[in-house]
């Protein structure tokens, strides 16, 4: 039982039977005074918070019209919710990213079961990679859509890690580059050579695939090397578009990771994933729906929005009561923020509200939540 003490000398108290009301009063052992406790509805209003963003409830159907609701939740939105760090190993792991606004985008790291991370920036860089994939221990694969500065991440934080270059998003980069009708023989065949990328299921199929790219490379060979003079009389490739889809198979053909998937469960006899759609449907779907069902909030709210519902899909979040007395506030991240001169986030160079939120250093640096997102 959590043991009462005095508000007014801070002694230990023991019950003292209760009031007409039913309240239960303590009386301190030293002074003698008898009082009751003050009743806490931050844990009970919280969970209605919750309740009410993962739903598709509307303010206006709450009580009240929505006026209580707001009253009682609005310091709520102040809070944000931290990511865990993951110690345990992680046989597959999924990574993606979500934009929010022009300058808002939120890097994700999920497994089969739980979001692993999550980590605010304003755009898929490296050094943002990093910061994600430094809370979680080295996985044996992971499976990412190609997105800008990861491949570099990947090199520096998990090393031994294997990459996979998401099938499904392969074969849509090539999709736009030759649409869904192409109006030329080497386009059509190129894009049927995309759509049955997503039937390889051994790695004899993979080599018999490569081995047809191949063989399409080199009957359209002089068809690719065509020019055209454009408007201000350069010189271009005629069939530009189908040189960029052709470049970006060759490249992940060299770089080993479009079939990574096929070759690990060669060597170690178990399920490998070739898309990113778990993340894709299981979390970013869900985010959106989230989003959709309360459009209308702030780019700070939306953001605040998805973090709650990335930390409460974690593998171990805390109890709510936990939640509110540990989780850092937008005034209690200002102060520190605001505590450190000018000249000294200069010279440790850290990262402003808006270019980047380094979670590691979050309680040292802070952030400015006045930073115009749009």
């Amino acid at each position: 039982m959590k043991e009462v003490r005095c508000r007014y000398c801070g002694f230990t108290c023991y019950k003292y039977g209760k009031t007409r009301a039913g309240t239960q009063r303590w009386k301190c052992r030293e002074c003698g005074n008898v009082f009751t406790l003050p009743i806490n509805r931050d844990a009970k209003d919280f969970s209605m918070f919750l309740d009410w963003l993962f739903s598709k409830d509307t303010q206006k159907d709450m009580t009240g019209e929505g006026r209580n609701f707001r009253r009682e939740t609005a310091k709520f939105w102040d809070i944000w919710a931290m990511p865990p760090k993951i110690e345990e190993l992680r046989e597959t792991v999924y990574v993606d990213g979500i934009y929010l606004a022009r300058k808002a985008c939120i890097l994700i790291r999920c497994d089969e079961h739980h979001v692993l991370g999550w980590y605010l920036c304003r755009y898929e860089r490296a050094f943002a990679w990093e910061a994600l994939m430094s809370r979680i221990a080295e996985p044996r694969i992971v499976v990412s859509d190609g997105g800008p500065g990861f491949q570099k991440a990947l090199k520096k934080v998990w090393p031994n890690a294997r990459l996979q270059r998401c099938i499904f998003h392969v074969f849509c980069q090539v999709r736009r580059y030759t649409t869904t009708r192409p109006k030329t023989l080497a386009g059509a065949q190129l894009y049927m050579l995309a759509r049955d990328l997503l039937e390889i299921k051994t790695l004899k199929k993979a080599e018999k695939w490569v081995s047809r790219f191949e063989s399409w490379t080199m009957k359209h060979k002089e068809f690719l090397k065509e020019m055209t003079m454009d408007d201000r009389g350069v010189m271009r490739h005629t069939h530009e578009r189908l040189i960029k889809a052709k470049t970006s198979l060759i490249s992940l053909i060299k770089s080993g990771n479009l079939f990574t998937y096929l070759k690990e469960a060669d060597e170690f006899p178990s399920p490998y994933p070739a898309t990113n759609n778990l993340i894709e449907g299981g979390v970013n779907a869900q985010l959106r729906a989230m989003l959709r069902n309360h459009r209308g909030l702030s780019v700070e709210r939306r953001i605040k929005a998805v973090f709650w519902w990335c930390y409460m899909h974690s593998p171990k979040p805390l109890s709510l009561s936990e939640i509110l007395k540990v989780m850092p506030t937008d005034k209690s991240i200002s102060t520190i923020y605001n505590s450190i001169s000018s000249q000294q986030r200069l010279a440790d160079s850290i990262p402003a509200w808006g270019d980047a939120i380094m979670w590691d250093e979050l309680h040292n640096s802070g952030f400015n939540p006045s930073h115009d997102w749009d």
